[in-house]
């Protein structure tokens, strides 16, 4: 799982479950957590290879966040997220049980957030003895900024020099693509949806420089957006999960006071959910 939380108030900015521990599925957690809750000043990350990607550097740096990475050996700071993952192990992976009852990971996400909503961000923090998402909306300005799709785009798009050849082709990823005569000889910057490899700008000296135009073309999306073959999960039988299915149920249909677990335990019938489809890794 990948998530982002508050260092002040402990309030989740922003969560997924994934089946694989990549910058792809970071990207997946932090995008919907600057769309929601707004840009920080900056995150504190440790040093794995999703953290340290040269797409965040370039993310963080279009944007406007100071990236501070934890010293390698060095667990001092990483405590306040580690305790949030206690948190979750405790209480919500204790419900999912052997998740036989969940479908995909669409819905395993879907029941997280109607969890982290209705369920921990209602509940006192045994540390800062208060409700988190009230902390925090205590302690945020009203005016944090919240990025325009524009910026936000440009933030989520990866980039990769290249040195053009004599006759003005660039490679990238076993594609081949023809750019502006004048840039022949010249390093560029193709910048790119990792999703769409038919779609490459040109950037020369930091300023546009046209689109890449594909000459031949093998692969269409970049290497590390691959869906391998053990995120292929058969469909279980359905066989419960009240407590979550009940959160979920009513996150759906906007409850979002304060849960009475017991009720919920022993709650009425669980509608059938619309199987979702999601890909990533735990």
């Amino acid at each position: 799982m990948f998530a982002f939380i508050d260092d002040h108030s402990r309030a989740v900015m922003g969560a997924r479950w994934a089946y694989h521990d990549d910058t792809v599925r970071m990207a997946a957690a932090f995008r919907p957590a600057l769309q929601r809750r707004g840009v920080p000043q900056a995150i504190y990350l440790d040093n794995g290879s999703p953290f340290v990607d040269a797409w965040l550097l370039r993310g963080c740096a279009v944007l406007g966040i100071r990236l501070i990475h934890s010293r390698p050996g060095k667990p001092e700071g990483r405590g306040k997220i580690e305790r949030f993952f206690r948190t979750v192990r405790d209480q919500f992976l204790v419900e999912v049980g052997d998740g036989a009852a969940i479908r995909d990971l669409a819905e395993m996400n879907r029941l997280f957030q109607a969890w982290t909503e209705t369920a921990y961000h209602q509940g006192v923090h045994s540390e800062t003895g208060e409700e988190p998402i009230a902390r925090w909306a205590r302690a945020t300005p009203a005016e944090r900024a919240v990025p325009d799709p524009g910026r936000l785009r440009e933030a989520f798009l990866w980039s990769e020099r290249r040195r053009a050849s004599k006759t003005a082709l660039v490679s990238l990823h076993g594609n081949s693509y023809q750019v502006d005569a004048w840039l022949a000889g010249r390093y560029v910057e193709l910048v790119f949806d990792p999703f769409d490899l038919g779609h490459v700008e040109v950037r020369a000296g930091g300023k546009p420089a046209g689109t890449a135009v594909p000459f031949t073309v093998g692969r269409y999306r970049h290497p590390k957006t691959r869906t391998r073959g053990d995120e292929q999960r058969a469909e279980p039988a359905p066989t419960g999960i009240d407590y979550l299915a009940a959160l979920g149920d009513n996150w759906d249909t906007g409850l979002k006071d304060q849960v009475s677990y017991r009720s919920l335990i022993d709650g009425g019938p669980r509608e059938q959910e619309e199987k979702e489809k999601g890909e990533g890794r735990e």
